[in-house]
Order: C-alpha cells, then structure tokens, then sequence
C-alpha cells in the first residue's frame, strides 16, 4: 500500500523524522507480507467488553490443551495516531521470527488506515522516505538489559528457558508476562430490575479463579454524547461479583470491573462491561416474597426444610408457540429468561432450604447462574445436575454444605435403562410385546437422579430423589410405568447403602422423592407413593387404548406421604390447572413440621395466569420443613 508522509503529519510533526530516530536502535529484519494474522481489537461501541491492558505489558498466554499461542498488548503513540490493542494467535512450535514480522505488518497496517483519511497529498519524494522508514520499524524481542537480541527459536524453548524479557516495539518496551489470570469473556444481562440481584450473565477466566478475582460495580445515567465509555460520569456502587439493586438505581446503566486473579496473588488485565438498558422498575410485591416471612431463618439439629420446584426451562418458554399458545397472556419480557431467572433466584435464595429439588433447569441456567450464586461463599450450597438425554435441560439437587455431605450420587434415564438392567427384568418381561407401548415408553429421556446425604449434626442420611416425568395428557399409563421403574432403582440404592455403610439401625437412612410427578392425586402415581400399590385394574393403565397396558401390578416397601398435601393447583395456565408437584417422604422415619402456604387462587390468577410478571414459572414451589424422628 503506497504510504504518504502527509498521512502521518499531524499538528505540525513529521512522523518520518519521528521514525528515523529508530533506525540507529538496533539491527531490523527484512521481510515482505506474508498470509494474513488473526487479530482484533478489543475496544468497540459504547456497552462492548473493554479490557484494560496495561500500557507496559505483552501478555502471552498457552492453557496446554494445544499448541495456540495468543499475544495481546496494547500499543499507543500519539504522533502515529495509534491508540489500540492487538491480538494475535499464533502457535508455540512457531519460529519467534515469523510471528514478529507479521506483528511489524498489522501496526504498520494500523498505522496507515489510522492516519490516511483526510490527509493531504504529498510529494513521491516523501511517499518514498515514510514507506523505507515504515518498512524499518523495529518489533524484536530481547533481554531485560534492552541489548541482547533473542531470536530463530521457537516460542516453547523461549518460554521454557529464558526469563526478563521484553518486547520492543519501536522506542516502547513491554514486559513479556506468562499465563497471567485472563479474562476470557464477559457478558451481563439485558434486563436489570430494581429490588433484585444483577450478577454477570457469564464469566470466563483463564489462570484464574473467582475467589482471587476482584469485581467492582459502577452505575452512571446516559450522557447527551451518548457515549457511555468515554462521556458517562461513573459512580462506585458495589463490590464483588452481584450487586443487590434498588429503586435509587433506576434508570441508571450498569458498569462491571472484572480484575482476574490467582491464588499467588497475580493480577491480570481488568475488563469492563456496560449494560445495554438501564434499570427498570421491578414489578412490584411477588408473592413469593409473602412466602419468605415463614423461612426467615435457617433450620438445624433434626429439623430439615425441602424445596421443589419445577422453574420452567427457558428451552420451552422461549419460542413463538408458546408466546402464542401456552401462556398467551403473560407479557413477552416476562417469559424472556434475563426477566424470569432473577423472580426465581431470588425466590428460592428466599426460602433459606437445606436441600433444593429443581426440574426444567438448562444446562447454562446451571452453569451459569444457579452454580455461581447458590455455590458462593455467601450461599454454601453444592450442585448436581442430571440432564435429560441429549436435551439441553434437566433435574438438579443443590444440597447446603454446612448441614450436609455428599456419600454418593446416581442417575437413570429411564427410557434407556428399561431394557438393560437387572432389576427392572421381571417388569420388563410384562411389557416388552406390547410394541407401541414399548417404543414410546424407551424413547423417553425422563431422567431420575438419586444423592444420598449424610447430616452433619446427627449422623443421619437422606436419600434425596428427584425427577421430571412424562408430560403428555394420554400419557398416565407411561407415568406410572416410569415411576414403577424409578422406585425399583431406587429400592436397590436403597438396600445396596445399607449393605455397603454396614448401618447398626436402618432407621437412619430416609427417603425423600420431590419432582414434578405431571400426575394429579387421583392417578396411580399418588396411589402407588401412598397406598403402595396399584393393581392390574387400574384406569390409568388404559389412558391410551393402543398402549394399553395389560396384567401390570406394581408396589413399592416404603411408607411414604406427601408433605404438602394435595393442594389444588401447583401449576396453573389459562388451559389447565392442578396439583402435579409432591415432595414424597418416608412417614416412619421424618414427620412434617411446616408446610410454608401456597399461593391463594387470587394471586395466581391475578394475571390471568402463572407465569406472569410476578411468578417466574408455571408451576409453584413446595416447601417443607420436615423432622427426623427419634431412633
């Protein structure tokens, strides 16, 4: 690309005698473009990630899955109009040589598109003096001592033996860092509602950790330029990787510093995020938050409290089918899930429970949001998720470490394990004819997750069983045979424990089993839970006349009730409303100490239905505080 003098001319400077002072600096490499680099920079429009590079340092980083190697530092001269960060990935088997010089490329390349526009022509003479200059710039890497020049080897020897180094770029030398803590992405959240916690939507540091990390908050109101990175006046207003809002900070856009660390006390280069809405006005009182004045307080000694709570996936609530056909009447902000994840989190951070049985949950729900707020410090709990099959949602326990400890877990996806383990054969044997019955039943993901605790106070254990069953309204049939299949396993968990923990009473292993059941009381599931059996008559068996299912009797040995009840509804659309949930438990071994109330018909109704702008889910959460009885 031909080069003019003049392009470079700025207020009165010559920036070719601004470059023939480095000619005499040290011996440069000729070299001639070569393929294209991969670089880009890190400083866009106003509400993007900006990282904060430190002007005297080139970060080299390589996590050892492969062989990239990524470069980045931030190169600034006024006189060249240059003011950005470059990133570059290339490889550790790479002669240093090659990757510098194409280094040199893109600065000069920066240099010329910064400085071209608008500039006037100038004579062929100068063309020429400012392209030999430009062609000269020196980009080298050498010793600490800025003399002895490093060179033809690769960047692994570089990195594996030699220490103090320095890139020189031009007059500026920058330190040569190492797998410094890094800040890989960053994002928040779109909707931002006051009286509710904001935390980043997602977050990943490479050489890091979150507890060595440093978060801080800001918050500032639009300026007339608009510009929120260069025009905004931003306040302090928070520390820590949440921040708790409230109605002074509405109508204000968000600021988060993100400053990686480690555990040796390093710290990389900080990056911000900017909201790209201000705070809204929250929506007022939920419901839920009445509910909280019955768990104010955390339990102990014998005294557990239980949640379930199917949240509904957002892989369901977000798609036109459902804005348009399931729940029709509640606002579409309110089904988008940056608007529903903050109803629930804080609602179930409300209920202060020892064990948390959630359904519908996706995947990145859990990594991202559940996992960071519910497993910090401030929280205490542990996680574990059981996906459902390929599908990007599942079933998940979050347990409180300081009442708990994990001894074991498992998981079932029932329609695989039908045909192949041991102990479902006999039930097996009753059905595998029936063809229609069969394949629908098999192809089913429903997945049933099983973690046995023991209580740190008392010595106890639980077992905790959660799942999800099968949703369709002809379906009673495949539920039932679901949960004929679910107790078999969990029988066998159960006697298998006791064998291996060697218990001197089996009174002190318990049964809980929470989920959404899609089963109202008057069906088998109920029947089977409560009375311990379903014969072969049962109605549910020919829920679907072509699957009918023939000559089928199940039970289960565990005396079991549900904690809450039968209620009326604990999911409620504007087609179809009833009791689905239960949080099963073993009646000889726990008794019920509080059931926290639900929500009257009036509130769920209030918006026509749930989910609304105040219930985050179709479904609502039970919860009980069960007790150990005495041995």
């Amino acid at each position: 690309m031909p080069f003019r003098t003049s392009v470079l001319r700025v207020s009165g400077i010559d920036p070719s005698a601004r470059l023939r002072k480095f000619i005499g600096l040290s011996t440069f490499h000729n070299w001639s473009p070569g393929s294209s680099i991969i670089w880009n920079s890190q400083i866009r429009k106003a509400y993007s990630r900006h990282r904060k590079i430190e002007m005297d340092k080139v970060y080299l980083r390589n996590d050892g899955a492969n062989q990239d190697l990524h470069i980045s530092f931030r190169f600034t001269d006024e006189e060249m109009r240059v003011d950005r960060d470059f990133n570059f990935c290339r490889k550790m088997n790479e002669n240093i040589d090659d990757a510098l010089a194409r280094i040199r490329n893109n600065i000069e390349k920066e240099i010329n598109k910064k400085n071209k526009k608008g500039k006037k022509k100038s004579t062929d003479q100068t063309q020429e003096v400012a392209k030999c200059n430009l062609n000269m710039i020196p980009v080298e890497i050498v010793r600490s001592d800025l003399v002895e020049k490093v060179e033809n080897m690769t960047f692994e020897k570089l990195l594996a033996k030699c220490s103090d180094l320095k890139l020189r770029v031009m007059d500026k030398n920058f330190e040569i860092v190492y797998n410094m803590p890094w800040v890989l992405s960053l994002s928040l959240p779109t909707c931002i509602l006051a009286g509710f916690r904001v935390y980043p939507s997602k977050v990943e540091i490479q050489f890091a950790d979150r507890k060595n990390s440093v978060g801080n908050w800001y918050k500032a109101k639009k300026p007339s330029s608009g510009d929120m990175l260069r025009g905004a006046d931003w306040t302090h207003c928070g520390s820590g990787f949440h921040y708790d809002t409230d109605n002074s900070d509405i109508g204000y856009f968000l600021k988060f510093q993100l400053t990686p660390g480690n555990e040796a006390g390093q710290l990389g280069p900080s990056v911000e995020q900017i909201t790209k809405n201000e705070v809204q006005p929250g929506p007022g009182q939920c419901p839920f938050e009445l509910r909280h004045s019955f768990t104010k307080h955390r339990l102990s000694g014998d005294y557990i409290r239980v949640v379930s709570y199917n949240i509904l996936a957002d892989l369901y609530a977000d798609s036109d089918y459902t804005r348009t056909h399931l729940f029709p009447y509640c606002p579409p902000y309110a089904l988008k899930i940056d608007y529903r994840k903050q109803l629930y989190i804080k609602e179930i951070i409300g209920y202060n429970a020892d064990i948390i049985c959630l359904q519908e949950v996706d995947v990145k729900i859990f990594d991202l949001d559940l996992v960071p707020i519910l497993e910090s410090d401030e929280y205490g709990y542990q996680g574990v998720i059981a996906q459902k099959g390929t599908c990007g949602e599942g079933v998940a326990i979050f347990y409180h470490k300081s009442r708990f400890e994990m001894y074991c877990k498992h998981e079932l996806n029932i329609g695989e394990g039908i045909r192949t383990l041991p102990l479902f054969a006999d039930l097996w044997k009753k059905i595998e004819n029936n063809k229609n019955l069969v394949e629908r039943i098999c192809d089913r993901s429903t997945t049933l997750q099983v973690l046995i605790l023991k209580c740190k106070e008392n010595g106890r254990y639980l077992l905790v069983t959660n799942t999800h069953l099968y949703f369709h309204p002809d379906a009673d049939h495949i539920r039932l045979l679901q949960m004929g299949f679910a107790m078999l396993y969990v029988k066998h968990i159960y006697n298998d424990f006791l064998k291996k923990i060697n218990l001197s009473d089996e009174r002190e292993l318990s049964l809980i089993f929470s989920g959404d059941f899609n089963s109202v009381p008057e069906c088998g599931i109920y029947k089977l839970m409560i009375e311990g059996n379903v014969g072969k008559d049962f109605v549910d068996w020919i829920s679907n006349r072509e699957e009918a299912v023939r000559n089928v009797t199940l039970s289960q040995p565990f005396k079991m009730k549900s904690a809450c009840g039968t209620p009326p509804y604990t999911n409620y659309t504007h087609a179809f409303a009833a009791c689905l949930d239960y949080i099963f438990y073993q009646s000889d071994r726990l008794q019920v100490h509080q059931v926290v109330p639900l929500p009257t018909e009036d509130e769920l109704k209030s918006h026509t239905a749930i989910p609304s702008v105040v219930f985050p889910s179709d479904h609502v959460a039970l919860v009980a505080d069960l007790k150990f009885k005495p041995i």
